[in-house]
């Protein structure tokens, strides 16, 4: 996923609700589901993601609803950030009974009751397929309709490994642009430090700083990665072993968020430290870099995940799971996850 990211950030993250939907299809306890579905995807499926809807929703709450009529269901309603699924066969979409209760539902599509529109208008990660779905009675299979609660814990560390490995991604491909552009300048400053840029010790320290951050962050997505592998491993297994594991998966990737965050962007800030004037111009197009990383930290607001760990750290709280976004109203429920 780094390297997928270094050449095109936009990629992995396409890719972010396929990749959730396998890791679930590995341990959820709906065994018909799981084999049904691997099936699907080894025969070529690619699966996207509906999950979070804009304006008035409350939070807890969905406003695209499922009934279900004996062997089909149908799904009504509007999602937005709908990562990935104008490019997918399918949609993993969270939805909500007439008895308030939610469900995951697969939708397939590709029929006329499913209209995709690419209108997500973000300055960043342009090319993700975030944009509209809207269902009008979307048709599925009642089959492909499954508890939410029972979906696999350790999601939102996944989903948000998915952006980790993105962010790892855009610090190698500042880190490549930068080396390359300051080995190929020849242009000097007056009251710069040397007469080729390659040898200026201020410019090279700039090179140094970025080359840091990107290791730390291809380093840090490592660690996210070994710790949700634990996380699966002990899926299932109930108790401390699972609760634990859980537990540290989620910190790994909180931890790894606030710093890539933090340093990715700032590194795509100071690749124009090392260049001149001419860096700024759109025909070199390096500005992609700050806007997609920029994108890819408003995911999710890290502020909220420091703070949990500092919760955890002082005071032993463990930190939350899953989290929902919207209104506040009547019904106040944050267990549904919110997957931008």
């Amino acid at each position: 996923l780094v390297d997928l990211a270094a050449a095109d950030a936009n990629l992995p993250q396409i890719w972010r609700g396929h990749i959730a939907f396998v890791e679930d299809l590995l341990v959820t306890p709906h065994a018909g589901f799981r084999e049904r579905w691997l099936q699907r995807i080894a025969d070529g499926a690619v699966i996207g993601n509906a999950w979070s809807e804009i304006g008035s929703v409350e939070r807890g709450s969905q406003g695209t609803k499922i009934a279900v009529e004996g062997e089909h269901a149908e799904v009504t309603g509007r999602k937005f950030y709908t990562t990935g699924s104008y490019f997918a066969d399918y949609s993993v979409t969270l939805v909500e009974a007439a008895d308030g209760s939610q469900h995951i539902a697969v939708v397939p599509l590709v029929q006329a009751a499913v209209t995709r529109s690419d209108d997500w208008d973000g300055f960043g990660q342009k090319l993700t397929g975030t944009g509209t779905i809207v269902y009008d009675r979307a048709r599925l299979d009642a089959r492909d309709v499954i508890p939410f609660e029972d979906r696999f814990g350790y999601q939102t560390a996944v989903y948000q490994l998915v952006l980790i490995a993105v962010h790892a991604g855009i610090a190698a491909a500042v880190r490549e642009d930068a080396t390359a552009a300051v080995a190929a300048r020849t242009r000097t400053y007056s009251h710069g430090n040397a007469d080729r840029v390659r040898e200026d010790p201020q410019i090279l320290q700039v090179l140094g700083e970025i080359s840091a951050v990107a290791a730390t962050a291809e380093a840090l997505a490592g660690q996210v990665a070994e710790a949700i592998e634990e996380a699966a491993r002990a899926a299932g297994a109930g108790g401390e072993e699972e609760r634990s594991a859980l537990v540290a998966a989620e910190l790994a990737s909180a931890r790894a968020q606030v710093v890539t965050s933090r340093l990715v962007p700032e590194a795509a800030t100071r690749l124009f430290d090392a260049l001149g004037a001419s860096a700024v111009r759109e025909t070199s197009a390096l500005d992609r870099h700050w806007r997609n990383a920029r994108t890819v930290a408003s995911h999710n607001p890290w502020v909220y995940k420091a703070r949990e760990i500092g919760a955890f750290e002082v005071n032993g709280t463990e930190p939350g799971y899953q989290w929902s976004i919207g209104t506040v109203g009547s019904r106040e429920d944050a267990s549904a996850p919110v997957p931008v």
